[in-house]
């Protein structure tokens, strides 16, 4: 497993700094108790922990209520607060055919069932959603605009300074899916006019999986969907309405907490500005190397600029799958395969004909020596006879 080539980034970042994984031990040990829940001595100082890191992440975003900065699994989850606690029966939601399942799924199960109705807005050939195409699909009973900051497909990053700005002229609500961008892009909600964020801590702020959060402007109507404990004002019966209780019920993940902090510490102690640079020159090496290679496509990866560290491809007569098998058994690198949970981007690329694409990613721990494997091994696939029947 040390040899490992991880190239797996976009799904969740790997290794995590050891700072992290001290951390989060550390903490377990001395301070895994229920934070904010009792008034003895470890109860609180977990408690500051989790509001340290509120405050942090709130800045972060660029935020104005650290309150407004609520903790859940992961973004999934918090898309679907947002998205259930913001559509009301007759509302119109625009999304984009760059969207994960995590907010096409909620939205399609909402269709369905004849709540709200949906116009999924396409990318160009680039891999880009226009700002004029979005505020073409507004109508009068639009409620809110959801986009996803950077394809977990291909990395190409949406102009959502643009999209924000569109939304506050039509006067509609602006969400923003930050899976893959938070803690490797810029995000400033207020100059972005974004009035829901959602992200996680596994991928690019590196910290666990099982926590993730979001950041919902103090204006936003967001209603409550979710009820339990906590820990303030037991006897009352309705779930609270002020932040941070109206998104958050249970106990936390106090130890993702912990682990989110380390990363985002990690990170700016090393500058998030010179994590990217690093990882972008590694995948523009990427990206030369494997446009040199006869037989393979590369998918929306004409340059660096507006885009992350993300690139996919296929080999002509292969299968992704079978290309990531080979890729993994053959020369130990960690990829992704398939539709990679976006199947309207691989529907409008036409990679859904072909099972998907093959998806490397890379990370803040990858090196050169890693690039020059994973081009290396490309070239010997593609230069391999095709499978029989294919």
């Amino acid at each position: 497993m040390s040899d490992m080539i991880y190239l797996d980034n976009a799904a969740t970042s790997f290794p995590k700094p050891p700072e992290v994984y001290d951390y989060m031990c550390e903490f377990s040990k001395k301070l895994g108790v229920n934070p904010g829940r009792s008034g003895y001595d470890a109860s609180l100082e977990a408690e500051e922990m989790v509001l340290g890191t509120r405050k942090m992440l709130m800045e972060f975003f660029g935020g104005t209520s650290y309150n407004h900065l609520t903790f859940s699994y992961n973004a999934t989850d918090s898309l679907n607060l947002i998205i259930q606690g913001m559509t009301e029966r007759g509302d119109h939601v625009v999304t984009t055919n760059v969207e994960h399942n995590s907010v096409l799924r909620p939205l399609h199960h909402l269709k369905h069932k004849g709540v709200i109705d949906v116009t999924y807005v396409p990318f160009d050939d680039r891999g880009y959603v226009s700002p004029g195409d979005v505020r073409g699909a507004i109508k009068k009973n639009t409620k809110m605009v959801m986009v996803n900051h950077a394809s977990n497909v291909t990395g190409t990053i949406q102009p959502i300074g643009e999209i924000g700005k569109v939304c506050r002229e039509a006067g509609v609500f602006f969400a923003v899916d930050a899976s893959q961008t938070s803690g490797t892009q810029r995000i400033d909600v207020g100059e972005m006019n974004i009035d829901l964020l959602a992200f996680t801590g596994h991928k690019c702020l590196l910290g666990p999986t099982g926590i993730g959060g979001s950041y919902v402007g103090e204006d936003v109507p967001i209603r409550v969907t979710r009820f339990g404990g906590t820990g303030v004002r037991s006897a009352q019966l309705f779930h609270l309405e002020e932040f941070p209780y109206r998104l958050e019920c249970g106990t936390l993940n106090t130890v993702g907490v912990a682990g989110l902090r380390a990363g985002l510490e990690w990170l700016l102690e090393r500058g998030v500005e010179k994590i990217y640079a690093q990882e972008m020159k590694l995948w523009q090496k990427l990206r030369d190397g494997l446009a040199e290679i006869d037989g393979v496509t590369l998918h929306c990866a004409d340059g660096p600029q507006d885009h992350l560290a993300v690139l996919s491809f296929n080999i002509d007569g292969w299968e992704a799958a079978d290309v990531g098998t080979m890729l993994d058994v053959d020369y130990n690198i960690a990829c992704r395969t398939g539709l990679q949970c976006a199947p309207l981007f691989h529907v409008q690329l036409g990679t859904d004909k072909i099972h998907g694409t093959v998806r490397l990613s890379i990370g803040p721990f990858n090196t050169e020596e890693h690039i020059d494997t994973a081009i290396d091994a490309v070239r010997e696939v593609a230069a391999l006879k095709q499978p029989t029947g294919a």
